[in-house]
């Protein structure tokens, strides 16, 4: 990666959302992607009028906002001072993994059974936007097509409650994992990894599926103790 790419930064995350639809999710998404950017750091307080003004937004979809990452994990609330972001424990994170592997892995293989080859073409796109920002440095851009990938291949498997609960764990993990990969420049190792799975989806192979989804993973795992 040369020294342009890995010094690159997306523009601020936190901006006006007056003129867009639904503002209490799209607060509550760019709420995440800021946590997941390091824009709103582990330990700190914000109020809700602060980040309010921030947004360009009232008050009140903000805090429903928080309140609903409070609910994931995410947040909690500091009584007259307003929201702290949740410094997950190493021993939090790997409980996280562990519970993604149960998850993910044999649902991937799920997913490798029953594919259609038109489900397959539909992510290329979207494994090729993943690519694309990696490659750019390009961090929020990265967050909102990686997630929508891996729960459209696990959305294949035909369980949205499950689908919901991997998107939930997966908010709380890479708070930690996506910001070090970004700010060390290694996001484009990344790189045509997700065109794999979509191989191995459309050639139906259940076990070589599993064996990406666990390789993945361990990847995560080796980002957090700091060997990735």
């Amino acid at each position: 990666m040369s020294t342009g790419t890995r010094g690159r930064r997306s523009a601020p995350i936190i901006g006006t959302l007056a003129d867009h639809g639904s503002i209490r999710s799209r607060v509550l998404e760019t709420l995440r992607e800021a946590m997941v950017a390091g824009e709103l750091e582990p330990g700190a307080v914000y109020s809700a009028p602060v980040l309010a003004q921030r947004f360009g937004v009232s008050a009140t979809p903000v805090r429903e906002a928080m309140m609903e990452l409070t609910h994931e994990g995410l947040v909690e609330t500091i009584r007259q001072r307003g929201y702290r972001v949740v410094e997950l424990s190493e021993v939090a994170l790997e409980e996280i993994l562990q519970i993604r592997e149960l998850i993910e892995v044999p649902t991937v293989g799920r997913a490798a059974a029953v594919a259609t080859p038109e489900q397959v073409r539909a992510l290329r796109p979207l494994a090729d936007r993943i690519d694309s920002t990696a490659a750019a440095g390009e961090l929020q851009e990265f967050v909102a097509a990686d997630t929508m990938f891996h729960t459209e291949v696990l959305a294949i498997a035909g369980n949205a409650r499950l689908v919901e609960e991997v998107r939930r764990l997966r908010h709380m993990s890479r708070l930690l994992g996506l910001h070090a990969l970004h700010s060390e420049g290694r996001l484009v190792a990344t790189l045509r990894e997700h065109h794999e799975l979509l191989d191995l989806l459309e050639a139906r192979d259940v076990t070589g599926a599993e064996t990406w989804m666990h390789r993945h993973l361990e990847h995560v795992r080796s980002v957090w103790s700091g060997r990735g």
